[in-house]
């Protein structure tokens, strides 16, 4: 496995895409396995983004497809990110019919699986995703297995991570921001100040997930599952897991988000709100949010915000490489489906057929937008489907290019990968299923606590040492240790 993170990032086939592979007939993509008298099956994708007027339309164009390729239609059915989580969860609960599920270690991907929510897709890889297997760099597959086993199939990506802020270009120019002076959250602070003291802005929207104590602000790497305590840093050296809650780096970010919010400088019902990122940026109320960032990301939510030419993105720390960035988003296969061949049949067209990622991710091409090669421009209708989910699918190296992007957008994400720090920990996913009942009770302990700390909602300096103290109780203290027992082994045997 060390041998192959050194194909990270290759310029030549960055993560292995072929930008030609816009047929799906390879050796076990599941095509033509079937008479074509059988009826079509239908395939149900669940997955986080708003629900669009011109869904409908763009599943009949991929069920044309679908229909040729697998004998196969789709129904998709995103959930709009509010009620992502709760409805997923309710979903997997009540077994519904579903075949593919949107996955990632920040959604609790590793206790879905202890759940037996997704099926083991070893086998099903070799005999219908051949196509993935001979375009994602093997370490990423590698990365994501949780015991030797892929319960996912991960989207081919950056795999660098970096975290910063996305802000309003426009209003710096008017208030005179000299944003190249900010290399840190807490440079962060003047220019708050004077946002909020010289317009009727609010200076920073924060929420759940999305904060200054989050991991990709932070640079903790969780070991696989970012719902599940129990930390190392990902920048550094040091392999001893201990609690975020009694790490120095958390609880300044904390402290920060404290400050900020007693400030005025973040949302009021930051602890609480649903509302996504880039709808914030839409409403005109908010100056910046926080945001992962790669290359490019600000002009991403540019368009998907309305505010092309307006946004500008911030790194404030060094870019890292960890496992859970290889598992930041997924699809896997629920234990529900009717037929995993023909999901992972599909998942497959998704890594390897232009045709259909492109159509999934941007809808019909003169309708939704217009092409020139490889570089896409929008239609009166884009607003009818824009679901600003890319990169929770597929290949991405396949995708075409808004025009409003930089048309070297694929390489610079090469380039990006290649300059990622790799957390001493990268390539290790831990498996909750030996403190199964431990994490479940410490859920609801941190369900309780930890999105009004890491917004500023509550003081840290009175409730870290409660929750603390609470998340003892619930069995922190084994699962750090079993998290340990088990990476000793990685390191042991890498």
């Amino acid at each position: 496995m060390l041998a192959c993170t050194a194909c990270i990032g290759n310029v030549g086939s960055p993560f292995g895409g072929n930008p030609d592979a816009s047929e799906a007939g390879k050796a076990g993509d599941g095509a033509g396995e079937e008479g074509s008298e059988e009826k079509p099956y239908e395939l149900v994708l669940v997955f986080p983004a708003s629900p669009q007027r011109d869904e409908k339309l763009v599943e009949e164009a991929l069920n044309k497809l679908l229909i040729e390729k697998i004998n196969a239609t789709i129904d998709l059915r995103p959930i709009d990110w509010g009620q992502w989580e709760e409805t997923r969860n309710l979903m997997i609960g009540a077994r519904e019919k579903v075949d593919i599920y949107f996955t990632a270690q920040w959604t609790g991907h590793a206790v879905n699986v202890a759940q037996g929510a997704f099926l083991p897709l070893n086998d099903l890889l070799q005999t219908h995703g051949r196509g993935i297997l001979e375009t994602l760099d093997p370490v990423i597959l590698e990365g994501s297995k949780i015991n030797g086993i892929n319960y996912s199939v991960p989207t081919n990506k950056e795999f660098a991570e970096q975290g910063g802020i996305i802000y309003r270009t426009d209003v710096a120019e008017q208030l005179n921001l000299d944003m190249s002076q900010v290399k840190t959250v807490a440079d962060l602070e003047p220019i708050f100040a004077k946002v909020k003291a010289e317009t009727d802005m609010i200076p920073l929207f924060v929420r759940d997930g999305e904060n200054f104590g989050t991991h990709y602000i932070s640079n903790l790497d969780f070991l696989g599952d970012a719902k599940i305590d129990g930390v190392i840093l990902k920048d550094g050296t040091d392999t001893t897991v201990r609690s975020m809650l009694e790490t120095p780096r958390y609880l300044d970010m904390l402290a920060i988000a404290r400050d900020f919010y007693e400030k005025g400088y973040v949302n009021a019902d930051a602890a609480s709100t649903k509302t996504f990122t880039t709808d914030a940026l839409k409403s005109g109320q908010y100056f910046a949010i926080v945001a992962s960032l790669k290359p490019g990301k600000d002009k991403e939510t540019e368009l998907a915000a309305g505010l092309v030419g307006k946004l500008g993105q911030i790194p404030l720390n060094e870019a890292t490489i960890t496992t859970g960035v290889t598992t930041g988003a997924m699809l896997a296969i629920s234990a529900t489906s009717e037929n995993p061949e023909k999901a992972m049949a599909f998942i497959n067209l998704l890594h390897t057929d232009k045709a259909i990622i492109n159509l999934l991710n941007f809808g019909i091409e003169g309708v939704h937008y217009t092409r020139n090669g490889e570089i896409i421009s929008p239609t009166d209708r884009t607003p009818d489907y824009a679901l600003n989910a890319a990169w929770e699918f597929g290949n991405q190296f396949l995708n075409y290019v808004w025009e409003s992007e930089s048309p070297t957008k694929w390489e610079e994400f090469a380039r990006f990968n290649e300059q990622g720090y790799r957390s001493p920990a990268f390539g290790f996913a831990f498996d909750s299923r030996p403190v199964e009942a431990e994490v479940a009770a410490l859920f609801n302990v941190m369900n309780q606590y930890r999105t009004s700390l890491e917004t500023g909602a509550i003081n840290p300096a009175e409730y870290v040492p409660r929750v603390l103290e609470a998340a003892k109780a619930a069995g922190l203290d084994a699962i750090i240790a079993e998290k340990q027992r088990q990476l000793d082994q990685f390191l042991a045997n890498r």
